[in-house]
Order: C-alpha cells, then structure tokens, then sequence
C-alpha cells in the first residue's frame, strides 16, 4: 500500500475521516491537520470511536510526538469540547496560575491573596489532591465552613466584590481531557509532554483567564523527574497560551525536597497564614515572590520584574495580603477566626509521634514523593478520586537539605488519628532521608524563569 499524499490527506478535512487513517497517518509520523485532531477529539468524548481505538492514537502521539502546531490544536480541541467561562464580567486582567503539582506546595493559599492584594483580580479555579500531591479545595475546606462549590455567578461575583476567588472546577469543563486522561492512565501514556500540555492548558483556556502562569516542578517529588522536561514542558505550555491569544508565562522550580515545612491540609492552611504574616518558611515567600511578579507582569501592574517584587514585598510585609485572605474565607463562608487563631478553628490530630534521626550529621537528601506518599498514608490523600481525606493528617518537617542533624534529634512530626498508620508513615520518613558527614549545597529553588 503506497504511502498517501499531504494532498490526499487534505481532501479529508471536514468530511467523514475514518480514525483507521488518522493513527496510520500519526503512526507514520506525519503532522495532523486541525480537522483530523478535532476529529479524533470529538469522536471520543462523544463516543464514536472507541477505546482501543483512541487507545493506538495515544500511543502513536506518544512515541511519533506532536509539532507545537499540532499540540495546540489538540489543546483548543479539548478546551471547547465542553463548556467554558466567560469571565468578561470581571473587571480588569485575570490572571490565573496553574502548578504541575508537588509535595507541600501550599502556594496558591499565599499567592491568590497576595496577588489581588497588588489590586489583580484572581479567579481561580482548582482541583483536587490524588496521590502524593495535595490539592488547593482540599486545603481551603479544612477551614470550617469554607465553600468551593459556588457557581459562576456567585464565583464572579465574588471576585468583583473582593479582588479573588476559588471554585472547584465542573466536570463540564474540558470532558474530553477527563475521558482522555482515564484512558492514558491505564494505557502507559501519561509522560507525553504534549499530551500534558494539552492536558493542562486545555483546563486553564477553558477556564477563561486573560492570563496564565506556570509552576512547573521538577525533581524526585515532581511528575517531571528531569529539568531538562519541565523546561520544554513549561516552553510548550507557554507557547500554547500565547498562541491561543492569551499572555502566558512560566517558572520551572525544584521539588526534590518539600516546599515549606508542613505537607497535609490543615498544616498548610497554617503554614500560609504565617507566610501571609511574614514569618513563613524562606522558600515559600520566595517562590510565590516569584510567581507574583510574573502575574503582576502580565497583567499590567508592572514593567518589570523588579517593581512587581517590590510590590509584592510591601503588600505582604504590611499585612495588606493576610487581610485579603481573610477576605477570600469570609466571602466564601468560612471560620474567618482561623487569621487570628488557626490552631484553635482548624482540624487537629489526637496521635503525633516524631521520627528520629539514625545519625549525625547535614540532611543531604529528602526523597518528597516518599514524604509525600507517607503523608498520603496518614490519612492526608487519596488513593482514587473517591478516597475520603484526613484534613489533620500530614507531616511537619523539622530538618531540610543542609540542616545538621544528631542521632536521635526529629527529623519530622508525624500528624494522624490512625495509630495504625503511624510505624508505615516512619518507614517512609526514615527512607526518604539521607544524611552525610559534610554540608551539602542548598538546592536552587527556582530554576528558570520564562517571560511571556
């Protein structure tokens, strides 16, 4: 069979292209046309073409790859495959900032306050936590009270009245990405980065921000092991926002260690409101410094990144970003007591028990994935989707890279209601540990920074 011509191929656009001829076509590594991607897109999510099927494309896409044309026409295909939010009713640039997703990564709970303090308005919409990772509605419904469920009035609503907002996001939004995702779970072709580019950026475009910034992690707790792939994972991201006519941007930042010191959800609702206080851990206000001063940036708060630090800098030191936290919890009906006194209104564990160190020494290295998932073994994630969470459950970090450490002295506090989960949760702790005679270099926190 003579392989078809770029002509023949062409002839197909927009008339009955059979699912047959477009994975050949991928298989053999040419380029589709947007017609033959929203094609297989929408064939999918409508159920026309099967599984096994969509199953072969998928793994024809993983190993062939996608042309940056290409992966944006599968991004746009996925975003309109359902519903998406009009958020012109939102007065001035929305900015909106998604992370690929890590251990201990409180940020969005510091940097949505933080931003619309500097008089950004921030709609944003969040998911869940699933496995190692946490996410940002369970953290937020830890405080008593405190609604994620609004609809979209009342989501833009709220971030007219106070500058900020978070919702959880509908399963009308993006289905097609939801179907697909499943489907690469199952089928070894999850770690395609133009299937998570279009995976991500679909859900973002979707949710209608003018502008989006990327938190992309790399290292031992991160879905991208490698800084070589969260680099070309974040290019690609950002390119794909600004191809789509939005203003994007991205920073590629390490998560070999935890970010802060807490990992479970009340912990760090905790942890962010002392950052919000100025007397958080260094490496959390220095990153959400960071991805501030892009979202300032982009929304034309700032000419650079220097006068958006210096923004930044003044609306958390004067307090100014903690009261529009109290904002966000008090607009979306939360325990606006948990400011002043988030020990007393927040979950709490019955059973603690630190993990001592086996040597003296500097931490060297801490493996997050294994804090992450003896977190999660705590009671502070999930398994599947519908796992029910521990809100009190989690781990406080006590030593981090090039911290001296002596045989005996904690290395963490573990927080749970279980006893029996404790001696497994230890386990993980003590292998996730390395210590060495000699100090070792601080990690560098970010990696790299690029400017839309």
């Amino acid at each position: 069979m003579t392989e078809p011509t770029h002509a023949r191929w062409e002839k197909k656009r927009g008339i009955d292209m059979r699912a047959y001829d477009i994975i050949l076509k991928k298989r053999r590594g040419h380029e589709l046309s947007p017609d033959e991607i929203n094609s297989m897109i929408n064939g999918f999510t409508s159920g026309d073409i099967p599984d096994y099927q969509m199953s072969a494309w998928l793994m024809a896409v993983f190993f062939r790859g996608m042309s940056v044309e290409e992966t944006c026409n599968l991004t746009m295909a996925m975003a309109h495959s359902g519903e998406t939010v009009d958020l012109s009713r939102i007065h001035g640039v929305k900015v909106d900032k998604h992370s690929t997703g890590g251990v201990g990564d409180k940020t969005t709970l510091v940097l949505v306050p933080l931003v619309a303090a500097a008089g950004v308005p921030v709609a944003k919409m969040s998911g869940r936590g699933l496995g190692h990772t946490g996410g940002t509605l369970d953290k937020l419904e830890s405080i008593p009270g405190f609604r994620v469920d609004l609809s979209k009035d009342e989501f833009i609503e709220a971030v007219n009245a106070t500058g900020l907002a978070v919702m959880g996001q509908t399963a009308s939004l993006a289905p097609a990405d939801k179907k697909l995702y499943a489907l690469r779970d199952v089928t070894a072709t999850v770690d395609s980065i133009p299937l998570i580019a279009g995976s991500v950026c679909s859900k973002k475009l979707a949710c209608g921000a003018d502008a989006i910034v990327f938190d992309v992690k790399c290292g031992k707790g991160a879905f991208m092991k490698s800084e070589d792939d969260a680099l070309r994972l974040a290019e690609l991201m950002v390119g794909i926002v600004k191809g789509s006519g939005r203003k994007g941007a991205a920073i590629v930042s390490d998560m070999n260690q935890p970010l802060g010191y807490a990992v479970g959800n009340s912990l760090e609702v905790i942890e962010a409101i002392d950052t919000l206080r100025g007397a958080g851990p260094e490496d959390l206000r220095e990153l959400c410094l960071s991805l501030g001063s892009l979202m300032l940036t982009l929304a034309g708060k700032a000419e650079s990144a220097e006068e958006a630090g210096s923004i930044l800098a003044d609306v958390l030191d004067t307090g100014a970003a903690l009261n529009k936290f109290a904002d966000l919890v008090s607009h979306q009906g939360g325990d606006v007591r948990v400011i002043e006194a988030p020990d007393s209104v927040l979950p709490s564990a019955r059973c603690l028990e630190a993990v001592p160190s086996v040597q003296s020494g500097y931490i060297s290295e801490i493996d997050a994935e294994k804090i992450g998932i003896a977190s999660m073994v705590l009671g502070a994630g999930r398994k599947t989707q519908d796992d029910s969470i521990d809100p009190a459950a989690g781990i406080i970090l006590l030593k981090k890279i090039g911290d001296k450490v002596e045989e005996g002295e904690p290395l963490v506090m573990l927080h749970t209601n279980r006893w029996d989960t404790l001696e497994s949760a230890a386990d993980l702790v003590m292998a996730s540990y390395e210590v060495s005679r000699d100090k070792p270099d601080i990690p560098q926190l970010v990696r790299t920074v690029i400017h839309g």
